[in-house]
């Protein structure tokens, strides 16, 4: 059960307007602050209330209760040490008090904003609630503290990434205990530090032996002052860096990613067990992002000049629609969308086309607009039942490098979104 104390700032009646106290919702602080435990709440509290201006000493009151709690973690630091045997022999009831809240680690730029605040004052809430509630409550706080993000402010700065790195995380944990939130400090870590990314670069390791991370291009956020990839959340709605303000370019690197498609099955299944939102495990289903079809070569004619761009393979959960098939659309960075592959004569408005749609992705805007247009690439390619059939090209923006082979079939005829 939530204990909550009644602490009330003890105001006079006169300091309420007629109109909220006569309203429902002040009437019970009214009547309690008409009873004699008005007096006590004046007697205990008086040391904090300023004589002169009336108001609550809250620097007071936040020193008195950190200066408390920090009582009473040393005391069960105390006991931990004095019985190390209670923290590793758990009996089933030790078990089920165990509740563990974790909250995202802040990235060490050197000052909380509201952001923060608000993240960790609801992790502060939820763990203090369960303390309470008689649960054993482990809230820790670490720092994302890794990445060229930290060397590029270094350099900018003159100073060696660590050194900036450990300053800022100096500077940030002074803040988060003006807040007064409960962490567990003693569990404190930093991604940057060898002691914890040992653990990581072994779990890499370990996957790359049994063959469950590969390399493959796929499409980033690149930002050309900094250097560095951008995640979706850090390019604002213009298309520009959050940190360089660089305009945002999509380009394609070569990259590790985990095979984690081998067990869409096992993920999409145990997402029904989970006792969350609809809506939020539908989205965990698009990010699986399990699809069952079929690929079929669409060779082009007539052939471009470069062996690897003889044919176009196109990904489809309808292979029943072929032979509806009007037209080929194909992403805005497939390897087909150059110089070297368009006909000349339709070359320079398809790329200027593709860097439209590339700047719109980027930005992370709606692309309602873009996946409504798109532009012939000049190019044909055949149908892989009937060879005397020549099905136009198109790059579209709907078209995701990142599903299937970035190219699918049009087939307005039984699909109102190719309409």
């Amino acid at each position: 059960m939530l204990k909550v104390h009644r602490c009330v700032r003890p105001v006079g009646l006169k300091s309420l307007s007629a109109n909220a106290v006569a309203t429902s919702a002040f009437m019970p602080i009214a009547r309690w602050l008409s009873t004699s435990q008005t007096v006590s709440v004046h007697a205990r509290f008086a040391q904090w209330i300023d004589a002169t201006t009336g108001k609550l000493n809250t620097s007071g009151l936040e020193n008195k209760w950190k200066a408390r709690w920090a009582e009473i973690k040393a005391l069960e630091k105390q006991q931990m040490q004095a019985n190390p045997s209670s923290s590793t022999e758990l009996t089933a009831e030790d078990i089920e008090r165990l509740f563990y809240v974790l909250v995202m680690f802040p990235y060490p730029s050197g000052v909380l904003h509201m952001g923060h605040v608000r993240v960790y004052t609801i992790s502060d809430t939820i763990s203090r609630f369960y303390k309470m509630s008689g649960k054993h409550v482990i809230h820790p706080m670490g720092w994302d503290a890794f990445g060229l993000p930290a060397e590029n402010a270094a350099i900018e700065r003159g100073i060696a990434p660590d050194a900036w790195t450990a300053s800022n995380i100096d500077i940030m944990k002074e803040q988060l205990a003006r807040i007064l939130a409960d962490f567990d400090w003693d569990r404190e870590l930093a991604t940057c530090d060898p002691s914890y990314y040992k653990w990581t670069q072994y779990i890499f390791t370990r996957l790359f032996e049994h063959g469950m991370v590969y390399r493959k291009e796929a499409v980033v956020n690149w930002d050309p002052i900094d250097q560095t990839v951008l995640a979706n959340e850090q390019v604002d709605r213009n298309g520009r860096s959050w940190r360089s303000g660089a305009v945002v370019e999509q380009r394609k690197l070569n990259q590790w990613f985990a095979k984690i498609t081998d067990y869409a099955d096992d993920l999409l299944r145990d997402l029904e067990s989970l006792d969350w939102p609809e809506h939020v495990k539908s989205m965990q289903t698009s990010w699986i992002g399990r699809s069952e079809g079929a690929e079929f070569a669409f060779a082009l004619d007539p052939p471009t000049p470069h062996s690897e761009a003889r044919s176009i393979s196109v990904f489809t959960s309808r292979p029943d629609t072929l032979f509806g098939v009007s037209y080929l659309a194909i992403a805005a960075d497939h390897p087909l969308v150059s110089s070297a592959h368009l006909p000349k004569d339709r070359a320079e408005e398809v790329l200027q086309y593709a860097q439209q749609v590339s700047a719109t992705q980027a930005a992370g805007s709606d692309r309602t607009q873009s996946t409504r247009t798109g532009v012939f690439t000049g190019l044909y390619a055949k149908h892989p039942l009937d060879s005397s059939r020549l099905v136009p090209v198109y790059v579209a923006g709907y078209v995701l490098s990142g599903y299937g082979t970035g190219a699918v079939m049009g087939v307005p005829a039984h699909d109102v979104r190719d309409y």
